[in-house]
C-alpha cells in the first residue's frame, strides 16, 4: 500500500464538515432534535424558567415546558464516513436573538422547525434568513395532537418561496431528523451550484 492511498489505489477520502443550523420559535423542539441525532453527548445551555421570565417568555401552547436555551445547543452526526455535520440550535427566544448572528457565521444553510400550532413563531427565523441569503429548509414538526395540514397549505401559509423544501418531520426521531439534514445540505448545495453556474455564464 502506497502511503496515503487506500489498497484500491485510490486517494483517501477528504473529510468535510458543515456547519447547519437549527431555528425556530420557543418550544418548537430544536434542543429535541439535536439530542435526537447527535453521535456525541449534546452540549445543551438550558436553563429553568422562571417567575421572572413569565412577561417576557411567551409559553402559550407549551404551558408544559419548564426549560429554555439561552445561548445554544449543540451536537454532531457522521451522515458519511467523509461529511460530518456540526448542528448548532439556536435559542428561540427574541430576548436571545443577538446571538443569531455570530451562531450563524459560516452556516452551510439551516432547519426553521414549525408547529402548525404556533406557525407564526417561525416568521422571524423565515425572515432571518431570506434577508441573509442563507439556505434554509422548513421541518414541521409533527406534534401529538396538533392537526395536519396539507404541505401546500402549511408553504402557502408560510408565504414561502416555491424553492424552500418544506418537509413534515418528527423531532424525536433520528431517522426522520437525518432526512431533514440531508434535505439542507441537498438544498443549499443546490444553490450554491447554481450561483457559481450563473457567475460563469
Amino acid at each position: 500500500m502506497i502511503l496515503g492511498r487506500t489498497e484500491r489505489g485510490t486517494p483517501p477520502l477528504e473529510p468535510v464538515t458543515l456547519k447547519i443550523l437549527v431555528a425556530g420559535g420557543f418550544g418548537v423542539g430544536k434542543t429535541t432534535l439535536v439530542g435526537a441525532v447527535s453521535e456525541i453527548k449534546p452540549l445543551r445551555t438550558e436553563e429553568v424558567l422562571t417567575e421572572a421570565g413569565r412577561p417576557v417568555d411567551d409559553t402559550s401552547g407549551v404551558e408544559a415546558k419548564h426549560t429554555t436555551t439561552v445561548a445554544m445547543d449543540f451536537g454532531r452526526i457522521t451522515l458519511r464516513e467523509d461529511l460530518t455535520l456540526y448542528l448548532f440550535g439556536t435559542p428561540g427566544q427574541e430576548r436571545f436573538w443577538f446571538m443569531w448572528d455570530e451562531l450563524s457565521e459560516g452556516a452551510l444553510g439551516a432547519v426553521v422547525l414549525a408547529d402548525t400550532r404556533r406557525l407564526e413563531d417561525c416568521f422571524a427565523a423565515v425572515d432571518y434568513f431570506e434577508r441573509r441569503a442563507i439556505p434554509f429548509l422548513v421541518g414541521v414538526n409533527c406534534f401529538e395532537g396538533a392537526a395536519r395540514y396539507p404541505v401546500d397549505a402549511v408553504r402557502q401559509a408560510l408565504d414561502l418561496d416555491e424553492g424552500v423544501p418544506l418537509l413534515l418531520c418528527d423531532a424525536r426521531d433520528r431517522e426522520s431528523v437525518k432526512d431533514v439534514l440531508i434535505g439542507v445540505v441537498e438544498h443549499a448545495m443546490a444553490q450554491s451550484a447554481g450561483r457559481r453556474h450563473a457567475l460563469a455564464t
